[in-house]
């Protein structure tokens, strides 16, 4: 029997009763593997359901409801349930047979929450914030570099339930490498939360690194020789790494909490382990804080090589303008039509004004030359 596809069914009812219904009904149906995203099926919020018992996973036999009073009564054993933006009708099942507080299930389903952990009774509610790169041939004003998701995590003492908002962060390569470490997963679901925080901040790191990447060309643009950048590439570059910021920095009193404070669910071993997941944090917001800084840095340069570059044509057309002025000062004053003016019919007038004009104009021609200004 598939336990994923009595999910499927589940996830549309709102009482335990309709739940034993709909799973008998599909006993028959072949089981699925339902780890990868590419193998689930459209249309549907359930994208894995799978038991653990002491660290490894089991064969689903029963329906949900069965499975989970089983391991409640021989308190052995986990179930990992994993969603992917379910509705809050396909959720209602769920939340009646796992007891879920009804705001944790609220934020689970509008999602666009703040990275979080909060403790309902003895569960756990967690909300992680995903970040991928973006791939891009070569950034302009309007690419996108940071794409964000959200994971919300509930752990109680013998489930996991995870749901994942946004086209990234599938958990599926992250159940087949806990699955490869069992001795991990005899942990409890703690052990599954830890590897998703781990998971998570290891995304930051990369999508940091990628971020480097092109804050460097930015700044080999900004500071070649004779290069024009448009500064809505290093403004737009600012806004992604400010959705970057959103994601990592609320992060960080959440993880002190579960790797400091005690908690029900949580094993002091696995305390451990999100100290160091904290650390990683840690050097995901410095790099994030020198970035900005950086960036402030590069557009404060990009500003000032605009302004000098002004000044540069300001200063040539100004000494344009003092050349041109000679010869239209000398033209004006012979072009006043008085009968008694200075050589005004003299045989050689003209060309000794037009001499005069021509070593006026070429001697601030050398001056603004030997200054720099043309």
């Amino acid at each position: 029997m598939s336990m994923a596809g009595n999910l499927r069914k589940v996830t549309s009812l709102g009482t335990v009763g309709g739940l034993r219904r709909v799973a008998r009904l599909a006993r028959r149906r072949p089981r699925v593997d339902l780890s990868h995203p590419a193998r689930s099926p459209l249309g549907s919020s359930v994208v894995n359901c799978v038991t653990y018992r002491e660290g490894v996973r089991t064969p689903a036999g029963g329906d949900l409801v069965d499975t989970v009073e089983r391991m409640r009564k021989n308190r052995e054993g986990f179930v990992w349930l994993g969603l992917h933006e379910p509705t809050e009708r396909e959720f209602a099942g769920i939340a009646d047979l796992f007891d879920l507080h009804p705001l944790a299930v609220e934020d689970a389903v509008e999602a666009h929450q703040r990275p979080k952990v909060e403790r309902y009774g003895e569960t756990l509610f967690a909300v992680f914030k995903t970040v991928c790169y973006v791939e891009h041939e070569e950034l302009t004003a309007t690419s996108e570099v940071v794409n964000t998701g959200e994971i919300m995590v509930f752990v109680g003492r013998d489930f996991v339930i995870t749901v994942r908002h946004g086209r990234h962060g599938s958990l599926g390569p992250l159940r087949e490498e806990l699955e490869s470490a069992p001795e991990q997963l005899t942990k409890g679901p703690a052990a599954v939360l830890h590897a998703i925080a781990d998971h998570v901040v290891d995304d930051y790191l990369s999508v940091t690194d990628s971020v480097q990447e092109d804050i460097d060309l930015v700044e080999m643009a900004v500071f070649a020789d004779g290069a024009r950048v448009d500064a809505g590439r290093i403004y737009q570059l600012k806004r992604e790494l400010l959705e970057l910021k959103r994601a990592v920095v609320p992060l960080g009193r959440p993880l002190e909490e579960l790797s400091t404070r005690p908690v029900r669910v949580v094993d002091p071993e696995i305390q451990a382990y999100f100290r160091d997941v904290s650390d990683h944090l840690l050097r995901a917001k410095e790099q994030i804080a020198a970035f900005d800084e950086l960036l402030n840095s590069i557009l404060q340069a990009h500003l000032a090589q605009v302004t000098v570059a002004q000044n540069e044509d300001m200063r040539k057309i100004t000494a344009w303008a003092a050349i041109i002025a000679v010869p239209t000062m000398v033209c004006g004053v012979y072009g006043m039509n008085f009968d008694h003016m200075p050589e005004l019919h003299w045989k050689y007038g003209y060309g000794m004004v037009i001499g005069v004009i021509s070593v006026a104009c070429l001697t601030l021609y050398r001056g603004f030359r030997r200054t720099g200004w043309l």
